[in-house]
């Protein structure tokens, strides 16, 4: 079975097993946080977002227009049951094709390890694309450089990701700018989190006239 299709599997099996043991991860700090620096009524996309629970619903009682995709059937089954009022996508978040600055911030948690490593500088220069300028990128990461495939919840799962340093530098490189970054070791293992910006463009400056000039 290929590497995209374990990933797929293995969540349609243990779609609700997964979402009983959701929340030995404690993000709510830097949900908060993210918060506070967004604009009421901001558009968010959550790639990777599961059965929408707790972090979509948390965001939609917020105020926010949460968009989120995943790659499995019934997890995306249970996020709509779960967070009516987001709109959600069965859809490979390697292949997102939202239009340029569609959203106003980027979420992903637990999720883009599931891509090969090979893949996730493209993926950050599809996710740079989508955000709008000015507008925030949160994402979980992994902590040290490991691929392969181990038992998740009673399924084949893959994994791939590189160390730390290797995934700043894909962020960066993809033109966000960090904010924080900071290793989490809720639920007995080790993520990095990152919170970035995509920049602001400068406004062109209108040429200058000198008003005594003769013509």
């Amino acid at each position: 079975m290929e590497n995209k299709e374990l990933v797929r599997h293995g969540y349609n099996n243990c779609a609700q097993n997964y979402l009983k043991h959701r929340d030995l991860f404690q993000n709510q700090k830097y949900i908060d946080d993210l918060i506070d620096r967004l604009e009421p009524n901001s558009k968010i996309l959550d790639i990777g977002c599961g059965a929408g629970i707790p972090i979509d619903k948390y965001l939609v009682e917020k105020g926010f227009q949460v968009t989120g995709i995943d790659l499995s059937s019934e997890q995306i089954g249970l996020a709509k049951e779960n967070v009516s009022q987001a709109e959600y996508h069965i859809q490979d978040m390697s292949e997102i094709d939202f239009p340029d600055n569609s959203f106003d911030c980027v979420i992903s948690f637990y999720a883009i390890f599931h891509v090969k490593r090979e893949e996730h500088q493209q993926l950050f220069d599809r996710l740079f694309a989508s955000v709008k300028d000015g507008g925030y990128l949160l994402v979980t990461m992994g902590a040290g450089e490991w691929e392969g495939v181990e038992d998740f919840f009673g399924s084949e799962m893959f994994w791939s990701h590189f160390g730390v340093e290797k995934n700043l530098e894909i962020i960066q490189n993809s033109g966000f700018q960090i904010i924080h970054q900071e290793i989490d070791q809720s639920g007995n293992e080790k993520h990095l989190v990152s919170l970035a910006q995509k920049p602001q463009k400068r406004k062109a400056s209108l040429p200058s006239f000198d008003t005594n000039q003769e013509i």
